[in-house]
């Protein structure tokens, strides 16, 4: 194991402000550099967190030999283009969700991180929160018993959000709801078939040419008798912020309440009970683990972040622990570039299906395990 400090560089400072205090404070890395295009926010933020070496100029950060490190916090629109920039310059990459909003640019991030050897992982929050490490823990003590089906929704107004949001296809930001079904059996998505329903206002239908306000899909996983069922909507639907996951076993099931903050629901046999989701911050190095409960902002300046969405589970300094351990240990994180581009290509291909009236589409062949 290496002893050395890896340099990690921010990209993006508005949800990417939130794992700054988590590298600065993790042991194994150092807090580098920061890029943000909007110098005054840069500057802010910098002087903020005391880190002297800034960039408003992404490619710039790229040519720093000091930098090991980028994580990408940038529109979804850009992930693809500097996830891949980033491996041909000899980082290793994390970033933001969706990996890509295309199979070809999925196809690149596979082949520049084959080609790079160096770690890429999609920052997917869901399968680092407290819920998914409960049930994980559930399923991998046997308490579960044998997984039987999984299902998930990711329900969001986004009214107000930044302009490239406005139409977006609901599919093409559903690996919230699609990395918890195959995350616990540790299983690939083999096809998919979608369905749309309803239909947003008319002046949201142009920018991407969809318009679904509701898309439901099934996955069929590879070398399983599993199929999971997932369900998005991000404009025109009446619900509270709702980014659940339930799990239905042989012994137990593990159901997402209805309303947020109450308790979720396990049925032992055909008993329902309701409990507390402990926190998982024993399984961090003790430095990071105060972040599982609350942002770094403090009471006032909270991230949308955890205010929607109830900060993500605490998961924000479990997947930075593990896209830090990959490196310092040399191993693949997970999930690695391949599991993140079979994730993201579900949502992309479900989208393709709704068009076509909910048509099977087979996952491609670069996104299965060997």
């Amino acid at each position: 194991m290496s002893e050395k400090k890896i340099n990690v560089a921010i990209i993006g400072l508005g949800f990417g402000a939130e794992f700054i205090p988590i590298y600065q404070n993790h042991p194994h890395t150092n807090m580098y550099a920061i890029c943000q295009r909007t110098e005054s926010q840069l500057h802010e933020i910098g002087d903020a967190f005391g880190i002297d070496v800034r960039h408003t100029d992404y490619y710039k950060l790229l040519e720093d030999p000091k930098v090991d490190a980028v994580h990408i916090n940038t529109p979804i629109h850009e992930h693809a283009r500097m996830s891949i920039a980033g491996l041909k310059a000899g980082k290793h990459v994390a970033c933001t969700v969706p990996a890509a909003t295309t199979i070809e640019e999925l196809e690149q991030i596979v082949q520049a991180q084959q080609e790079s050897g160096k770690k890429y992982m999609m920052m997917e929050t869901v399968i680092y929160s407290r819920e998914f490490l409960y049930v994980k823990e559930l399923y991998e003590t046997g308490k579960l018993g044998r997984i039987q089906y999984l299902r998930a929704t990711h329900q969001q107004e986004m009214l107000g959000w930044p302009g490239y949001w406005e139409g977006l296809p609901p599919m093409h930001y559903a690996t919230h709801v699609v990395s918890p079904c195959l995350a616990l059996p540790r299983k690939d998505a083999e096809y998919v078939s979608c369905f749309g329903s309803g239909r947003i206002q008319e002046h949201l239908i142009p920018k991407y040419n969809s318009p679904f306000a509701i898309e439901s899909a099934h996955i069929k996983m590879r070398d399983s008798d599993l199929v999971a069922e997932v369900m998005r909507h991000l404009f025109n639907t009446a619900r509270q912020y709702r980014e659940s996951f339930d799990v239905y076993g042989s012994k137990m099931a593990f159901e997402w309440p209805l309303i947020e903050h109450e308790p979720p629901v396990v049925h032992i046999g055909e008993a329902p009970h309701r409990v507390n989701v402990l926190d998982y911050a024993h399984l961090l190095p003790e430095p990071i683990q105060r972040f599982t409960t609350k942002g770094v902002y403090g009471e006032e300046e909270q991230h949308l972040s955890f205010i929607q969405g109830a900060g993500h589970g605490g998961s924000h300094p479990h997947m930075t622990h593990e896209f830090v351990m990959s490196i310092i240990e040399d191993r693949d994180p997970f999930p690695n570039a391949r599991q993140s581009a079979n994730w993201t290509a579900v949502g992309i291909l479900a989208h393709e299906s709704a068009l076509k009236g909910g048509e099977i589409i087979q996952l491609p062949q670069f996104t299965l395990s060997s």
